[in-house]
């Protein structure tokens, strides 16, 4: 009981901190000149002249002889020395669904029932979580907010991290359902072991029929009554939904690929473990990966202890599409650095760039307004005065939302100034 009061006056602290108020609209044209641009294609222009308006690029190109008229310019900001990046995606995470995970009344990224696919984690999404400035001050300006529990877990969206509320956040609602496919092997808490799965076909079963039935649904042009959670499923039989299905093993892999092959499904492997396993399968059937986090061990005791950061690599050298993901909502933060790890393992610098920014925007099917520095897409990137994927060196200085130069106070930030005033002070 003791404890537990604890973490609730941990988290009545933690309320009581303000939130940075939302950015307004972009007022005037802006010019950032003399960064390196790392434009999320794989493309770098080192001296880059970055120009923007109402929300949108209008200018990606090297600065080199240009004559900038600063008078044309609301805000000219010198970036000499400096980076500048796409906003960085956060893909399959409970951002704004789940804040502290010991307290039950904080999360809401969950529904009771096994099938649910009519859940939508946007109407839940929470921009007031103290959670977003943190990982936002790391440059994860959006991110794919997901619900989970159950086997058919419900529908993600994809969400800009500077709202007032989630109609505003909103950028791309009910982008797919996620799916958490059934495991060959269990978990035992009580022996804290693994064995056989003994129900493994029973619930491949289940799913298959599942899907069965609402594909029947989709197709059937006269229905007396609707069933809502087959009308959610739609989509991903017409194509305008992703099916994320979340597993490791690459024989599931192979074997969730092919079943949903039936039914014109091409699902985006969330996880993925053992995918550079099954490297050229992926590529064959065009699927894409959303890589589990590349700072873990291995899933086999016979595996190289280095093989999470070299599956990137391995990925990229095959074709596959994939980019980096995290579901651990306040590990978010560290994504980019995740990025640069895998860097020490093979993976081209600007290819990690791309697994947290173009890569993301393809799977998520916002590729055309956001995930690279290219003329016509949102303004949304930042500048940082180091080496973005290198902890040492990283400090986001300045960031733009479709335009909005937002906040980039965190708690944390907050707590530092408070405390160094204070020792400073006593010297």
């Amino acid at each position: 009981m003791k404890i537990f009061n604890i973490i609730l006056f941990m988290c009545f602290a933690w309320s009581l901190t303000a939130q940075p108020a939302p950015a307004p609209p972009q007022k005037g044209k802006i010019a950032i000149l003399g960064a390196t641009a790392h434009l999320g294609n794989g493309k770098v222009i080192a001296n880059s002249l970055i120009t923007f308006e109402n929300g949108k690029l209008l200018a990606v190109e090297d600065a080199t002889g240009i004559r900038l008229d600063r008078n044309s310019f609301a805000k000219v900001i010198e970036a000499n020395g400096k980076h500048a990046y796409p906003g960085f995606i956060a893909a399959n995470t409970a951002l704004g669904l789940n804040e502290v995970s010991a307290v039950r009344a904080t999360r809401d990224d969950r529904e009771i029932g096994n099938l649910n696919p009519h859940i939508r984690a946007i109407i839940a999404y929470n921009t007031d979580s103290k959670v977003i400035p943190t990982i936002r001050s790391n440059g994860m300006l959006m991110a794919q907010v997901v619900p989970t529990g159950g086997r058919v877990d419900g529908q993600s969206s994809v969400v800009q991290l500077d709202a007032w509320n989630w109609e505003d956040a909103a950028y791309k609602m009910d982008d797919g359902i996620y799916l958490s496919y059934p495991s060959m092997v269990s978990w035992s808490w009580r022996t804290r072991s693994v064995s056989k799965n003994k129900n493994y076909g029973k619930q491949l079963q289940e799913v298959e029929d599942y899907f069965a039935e609402a594909h029947a649904y989709s197709k059937n042009k006269k229905l007396s009554s609707k069933n809502l959670k087959f009308e959610a499923m739609r989509g991903l039989f017409d194509g305008s939904k992703n099916l994320y299905v979340k597993t490791n093993a690459a024989k599931s892999i192979m074997e969730a690929v092919l079943l949903f092959k039936k039914f014109n499904i091409t699902p985006v492997i969330v996880g993925g473990g053992e995918s550079w396993m099954v490297a050229d399968f992926l590529k064959k059937h065009n699927v894409s990966v959303m890589l589990s986090k590349v700072h873990d061990l291995p899933d086999h005791e016979d595996s190289d202890i280095d093989q999470p950061f070299k599956t990137p690599r391995m990925l990229q050298d095959a074709g596959v599409l994939w980019c980096f993901q995290m579901n651990e909502v306040a590990q978010s933060r560290n994504l980019p650095f995740q990025a640069g790890h895998a860097v020490g393992f093979g993976l081209g610098k600007e290819d990690a760039v791309s697994g947290l920014t173009l890569n993301t925007a393809k799977i998520l099917g916002i590729d055309k307004t956001a995930g690279s520095l290219e003329v016509g897409k949102d303004a949304t990137l930042f500048i940082s005065s180091g080496d973005a994927l290198d902890m040492r060196t990283n400090h986001v200085e300045t960031a733009f939302i479709q335009g909005r130069e937002v906040s980039l106070n965190t708690k944390q930030k907050d707590l530092y100034e408070k405390f160094k005033t204070k020792y400073q002070n006593q010297k």
